[in-house]
C-alpha cells in the first residue's frame, strides 16, 4: 500500500466526528475561563480616585502603615500594589519603586493568566475546523471514485442517488468548519475584551503608584499637589 493511501485510510477511518467533539470540548473549556476572567478582573477591579481619597489623610500625616493597612481592605490590583509600596516606605523611595514594579509583574500575571489559551483557540479552531472539512471531503470524492470505479451511469436514478450522497457528504464536511469558526470567535472576542480590561487596570496602577512614591519621597508641595489634583473629582 501506498504512504498516500495509508494515510487516506487513515484519514477516512477517523472520520470527522472526533474533530466536533474536540470543538465541543475546547468550547467548553473557553466558556469556563471567559467566565471565570470576567469574575476574576471585576473583582480586581477600582476607581483610583476613590483609593487615592480614602488613603489621603494618611499619606498627608506619612503614616504609611495606616495607609498601606487601609488598602488591605480593598482586593483590588492598584491597591495592592500601592500597598506592597508603602510597606517598604521606611527604606526610601527607590525601594518603594522596585516593591511596587515587583508587585506588579505578579499581579501581571495573575491577570493575563489563562489569556494565552483564549488567543490560542481563537486563532486555531477554524484551523481544526477546516481539517475536519477536509477529511470529509476526502470521504466524498472517494465514494465518487468508487462510484465511477463501478461504472455507475452518468445519469438517470443511480446517478442522481450518487451526486446526492456526495453533495450531503460535502455539505456535512463543511460543518466542522462552520463549529471551528463558531468557537473562534467568542475566544477572539473575549481575549481582545480582557487585553483592554487589563491595560485599564494597569493605568490606575501608576496612578496610585507615582503619589505612594511623591509622598514617601517627601516631594515637592506642589508635585505632591498636582498628584493629588490628577486623582481627585
Amino acid at each position: 500500500m501506498k504512504s498516500i493511501d495509508l494515510v487516506q485510510h487513515l484519514l477516512l477511518r477517523s472520520g470527522t466526528a472526533w474533530v466536533l467533539w474536540v470543538l465541543g470540548a475546547l468550547s467548553v473549556a473557553s466558556l469556563g475561563i471567559i467566565i471565570e476572567r470576567w469574575l476574576f478582573l471585576r473583582a480586581r477591579d477600582c476607581e483610583p480616585r476613590a483609593l487615592a481619597r480614602s488613603i489621603r489623610a494618611h499619606l498627608i500625616r506619612r503614616n504609611f502603615a495606616a495607609a498601606a493597612e487601609e488598602l488591605g481592605k480593598t482586593k483590588s490590583v492598584a491597591a495592592a500594589v500601592a500597598a506592597a509600596g508603602l510597606q517598604l516606605a521606611d527604606l526610601g523611595p527607590d525601594a518603594v519603586e522596585k516593591s511596587m514594579q515587583s508587585a506588579v509583574a505578579i499581579e501581571r500575571g495573575l491577570l493575563e493568566r489563562w489569556l494565552a489559551y483564549l488567543g490560542t483557540v481563537g486563532n486555531n479552531a477554524p484551523f481544526i475546523g477546516l481539517f475536519g472539512t477536509v477529511i470529509g471531503i476526502i470521504g466524498a470524492f472517494s465514494e465518487l471514485g468508487h462510484g465511477a470505479a463501478g461504472q455507475v451511469p452518468s445519469t438517470g436514478p443511480a446517478a442522481q442517488l450518487a451526486s446526492q450522497a456526495v453533495m450531503t457528504s460535502i455539505a456535512e464536511a463543511l460543518v466542522a468548519t462552520a463549529v471551528g469558526i463558531f468557537v473562534a470567535l467568542p475566544a477572539v472576542a473575549a481575549f481582545n475584551y480582557f487585553q483592554r480590561r487589563i491595560a485599564s487596570l494597569l493605568l490606575g496602577i501608576d496612578a496610585l503608584a507615582n503619589l505612594v512614591i511623591a509622598y514617601v519621597a517627601d516631594a515637592r508641595t506642589g508635585q505632591t499637589d498636582a498628584f493629588e489634583k490628577r486623582l481627585s473629582p
